[in-house]
């Protein structure tokens, strides 16, 4: 049976003031932060649907399971943004330029079949970024007043695709076996020596390996900047929930710019790799040679999916800088200025000292 999703675009207003209700992260509830009014977000029973492959690959699955946003497009950096909530002036969260809302435009897209909800409240992700500007030796000092302009620091939700397949796989290689021979050799002063050397024994190997490849994750947007860094893109996906447009509420939502066929290029890549990884395994011995690999796979189905981040962008002295934090683990990495005034000090500071010791070591 076909599960009914509602329609991304339409707002949830407070029983009580009529004021627009925000996902609270870290719980299944929306809320009101005017008046405290909470309602829990209905989560489907069923769970998340892996939707089949190749219809969408040819036909987008015949529209059964996409529909139309409102999208918000960046001139400066390319990123498509889709905001659900009631804003009048907003600023791209890639590059902090401001978004035109009049350019408003609706764009079709495959709904997400699941959610990663963000687990930590934006205030926290303040003091996680405040922790990490304190350990930061060379930043100017002027660095905290302009990065941390709670304008320019949005949660987003990222979109990502999810593979899964039935794997299978015929190979043909080496095993390889470590042995070692001493060897006699004459050292630097012509005297003899002996050592050990390993050398390895190789065997023909060949056989097949199967498996399921489960959750194979790739990022389904680009831009000309603001690239997330790879130290934070890795979240607990068994956290995922079935898509509801209330954990969106309040956030702010990429649109894909990797289609789903570049997508499912990508991710056999990833299932070949895996795939020799498991030859390997399977040809056992000290070291391993795959040299031809005939794969195949079956059963192939793919969600879009959404996780959650913190982005800040933020300009100093005209140059502009980016720091991101994982909305699920709190993992924070970023562009940072340096002070030529500080590093300067610090580096005349040192050869001063070195003058002083050389002087006093010649006394």
């Amino acid at each position: 049976m076909e599960k009914t999703i509602q329609k991304t675009e339409l707002k949830k207003s407070c029983a009580n003031c009529g004021a627009e209700l925000k996902y609270k992260p870290g719980t299944t509830n929306i809320t009101c932060e005017y008046c405290g009014h909470e309602e829990s977000i209905a989560i489907d029973e069923n769970g998340f649907e892996e939707l089949e492959l190749y219809p969408y690959l040819k036909e987008m699955g015949a529209q059964k399971h996409s529909e139309e946003i409102s999208m918000l497009h960046c001139k400066n950096c390319g990123a498509n943004l889709h905001v659900e909530e009631n804003y009048k002036s907003l600023h791209c969260v890639y590059c902090s330029m401001p978004l035109v809302i009049a350019d408003a435009y609706k764009e079709e897209w495959i709904l997400p079949g699941a959610v990663l909800p963000f687990q930590i409240e934006k205030e926290k992700s303040f003091t996680i970024f405040k922790k990490w500007v304190d350990r930061l030796w060379w930043a100017p000092n002027k660095l905290k007043k302009a990065a941390l302009d709670p304008q320019f620091t949005k949660g987003l939700y990222l979109p990502y695709w999810t593979f899964d397949a039935q794997l299978y796989a015929s190979y043909t290689g080496k095993r390889g076996e470590y042995y070692y021979e001493t060897q006699s050799y004459r050292d630097s002063n012509g005297k003899k020596q002996t050592r050990r050397v390993r050398k390895t024994r190789w065997y023909s190997a060949s056989g097949n390996v199967s498996g399921f490849v489960d959750d194979t994750l790739i990022k389904a947007s680009k831009q000309k900047t603001g690239r997330i860094p790879n130290k934070i893109a890795r979240w607990n996906l068994k956290k995922l929930q079935p898509f509801n447009s209330g954990f969106l509420s309040g956030f702010v939502t990429e649109k894909y710019t990797i289609p789903l066929k570049e997508g499912h290029l990508h991710s056999k890549e990833v299932a070949r790799d895996i795939a020799t990884r498991w030859c390997k395994q399977d040809i056992g011995g000290d070291t391993q040679r795959v040299s031809s690999l005939d794969m195949n796979l079956s059963e192939e189905t793919f969600k879009h999916i959404l996780l959650p981040v913190y982005v800040s962008a933020y300009r100093f002295k005209g140059k502009e800088y980016n720091f991101f934090i994982n909305g699920e683990n709190g993992q924070i990495s970023g562009t940072r200025p340096y002070s030529f005034w500080k590093i300067f000090f610090a580096v005349l500071f040192v050869v001063i000292l070195i003058l002083v010791f050389i002087y006093f070591a010649q006394g």
